[in-house]
């Protein structure tokens, strides 16, 4: 399994925070907004429900599922068959790491960009899988051509994650369209991850699966965790290919009983809000990220203004260690960042800010991130 440098981060923070500084932390992407009201009241209603207390069998997910394909109906124009095109979720990283076990052979090759989040660098080494990096071009977008032949031959599928975490890059129509077409020249399966769909600045973000023979090749994955804040809460689904789909529910079959009735019902709540409440959520996510940027910009420093997500990728200057930097931000400066090797082999040189803080809390950080860099 792929080595974490996220626990080296945990425990700069920890003896930081033992010598009694105060340390900003921007190295984890949890919301820090509340969950709606209303969803919470679902819960609390359901928790006294004695038919939500026993084991939660496929037949208990079927309004929670009828209620994803509405929603992505209203959302895209597509309908799905929430019996075989659908399935109930502990969580998108969970889906995406029984998926990789359900659709693959231990010796095939995954192919996923040499930025991403960690989890499917270890989802891919669990499955026993080749992970092949795809190198980003300018736009922080995989570039397709170049491959060795042999290795797409081994390729079994691709993970791919728009608006992204951490560069946060957004794909437009366009760039689907050539990953649907490559994809079909070599015959893989397309898993597009999709928890910031609503996290959009400029621009939008696109549905793979409305392409135009995209549902003979592509899962989609979503999660309640950035749109509803319910990071704890471990609800998601995967819409799509009806076979990978029916391969992810037979690779979940013995190991969960789906996640709880109270919390399936409180997605059902989520997505019956309406959309101007998400987005205010967004506006807040928004003003964090000018805050931040033009701290920093203001300081001298280069960075760019995200389009969507909830991070800013930040190249650092050349030949200095991400890790080191990452080690001293928390030492010297009181900033906990990612560093950018632990998302992959292109992480190097590079770190994450995380937007889980008030706006003048992330321009101070920006500051002092600006001052150690001077």
């Amino acid at each position: 399994m792929p080595e974490s440098v996220f626990l080296l981060m945990d425990r700069a923070k920890s003896a930081a925070r033992a010598e009694g500084k105060r340390v900003i932390d921007l190295s984890i992407g949890a919301s820090d907004l509340p969950v709606p009201g209303e969803l919470i009241a679902e819960l609390e209603s359901a928790a006294r429900d004695p038919a939500t207390w026993g084991y939660c069998l496929k037949s208990c997910t079927h309004r929670f599922l009828e209620e994803t394909t509405r929603w992505y109906a209203r959302r895209f124009g597509l309908e799905l068959d929430p019996g075989s095109q659908a399935l109930s979720l502990i969580g998108s990283q969970e889906g995406l790491a029984h998926l990789l076990l359900a659709v693959t052979d231990p010796g095939q090759a995954v192919l996923i960009p040499e930025v991403a989040y960690p989890s499917y660098w270890g989802a891919a080494a669990l499955a026993g899988l080749e992970a092949v990096p795809l190198e980003l071009g300018d736009d922080l977008l995989p570039v397709f051509e170049g491959l060795d032949p042999e290795v797409l031959v081994r390729a079994r599928l691709m993970v791919l994650n728009y608006p992204n975490n951490p560069t946060a890059a957004l794909a437009d129509r366009a760039f689907w369209e050539r990953a649907l077409a490559f994809a079909e020249a070599h015959d893989l399966l397309i898993v597009h991850d999709n928890p910031y769909i609503d996290m959009v600045y400029e621009g939008e973000a696109v549905s793979p699966l409305v392409l135009e023979g995209a549902l003979e090749r592509t899962v989609e994955l979503f999660s309640f965790s950035k749109s509803f804040h319910m990071g704890g809460f471990r609800l998601g689904f995967a819409l799509g290919n009806a076979e990978a789909i029916a391969a992810l529910e037979a690779a979940k079959a013995p190991v969960d009983f789906n996640q709880y009735l109270g919390i399936q019902r409180m997605g059902i709540a989520a997505l019956r809000l309406p959309p101007d409440r998400v987005l205010r959520d967004v506006q807040v996510f928004r003003a964090r990220r000018d805050a931040l940027v033009e701290a920093m910009q203001g300081c001298g420093v280069p960075v760019d203004r995200p389009k969507a997500s909830m991070y800013l990728w930040m190249r650092l200057p050349d030949g200095m260690d991400d890790v080191r930097f990452a080690l001293a931000a928390v030492e010297h400066a009181g900033v906990a960042l990612a560093p950018g090797r632990g998302f992959g082999p292109g992480g190097h040189g590079y770190v994450r800010f995380a937007l889980v803080q008030p706006p003048e809390v992330l321009a101070e950080a920006g500051r002092r991130i600006a001052q150690l860099l001077d």
